[in-house]
């Protein structure tokens, strides 16, 4: 993402482009850069619209805004980070982003108590330092629709679960990502 200045990152297309959102000052939270977020979305082409999604470590929010903005049908963001949930919700409320909701929680605990959710894209951009992949793919997977497009970034790609087929991947100085596809792997 752009820097707009001290804190702040814009929204690179759709609806609420060049919004600016602000990123707060947290330990482990950075921004998914410019060049990343515009391959993602390069990647994605016209598969956004209508999707549920779910920004899962959200910190600015810009993966989940960004979906919003190109027409994805609605989304969740999960930011465990009081301070940074909180400029998530302004910024939902000075955008009128109504289609976005903001949760409050600890990504694993909200994954556990969420099982009958759905969606069908999802993005995956936990701090660097965490070590949540071995208790996340079990947490996340029954919440995933046929064909559901991940967006995982990390220093190091984590082992894919099972069902989990790679599609592109790139990568910078300070991480690796990718997109992926699930589907259900055949029983028996």
């Amino acid at each position: 993402m752009r820097k707009t200045g001290p804190g702040h990152v814009r929204i690179i297309a759709g609806s609420l482009r060049g919004s600016k959102l602000p990123v707060p000052d947290a330990d482990g939270l950075r921004p998914t850069g410019d060049r990343v977020r515009e391959t993602l979305f390069n990647w994605l082409q016209n598969r956004v619209e209508g999707r549920r999604a779910l920004d899962l470590f959200a910190g600015s929010g810009a993966l989940g805004f960004e979906a919003v903005s190109r027409g994805a049908a609605d989304a969740v963001l999960v930011e465990n980070h009081p301070p940074a949930a909180a400029l998530l919700r302004a910024s939902r409320e000075r955008l009128k982003a109504e289609r976005l909701q903001v949760v409050q929680a600890d990504a694993l605990v909200w994954l556990a108590g969420n099982a009958d959710r759905r969606f069908d894209l999802v993005f995956l951009d936990p701090p660097f330092a965490s070590a949540h992949w071995p208790r996340l793919w079990p947490l996340l997977l029954p919440l995933l629709d046929e064909g559901a497009l991940v967006y995982v970034e990390a220093p190091a790609l984590p082992a894919l679960p099972e069902g989990m087929t790679a599609l592109k991947d790139g990568k910078t100085r300070e991480s690796r990502y990718l997109l992926a596809q699930w589907q259900k792997p055949a029983v028996g």
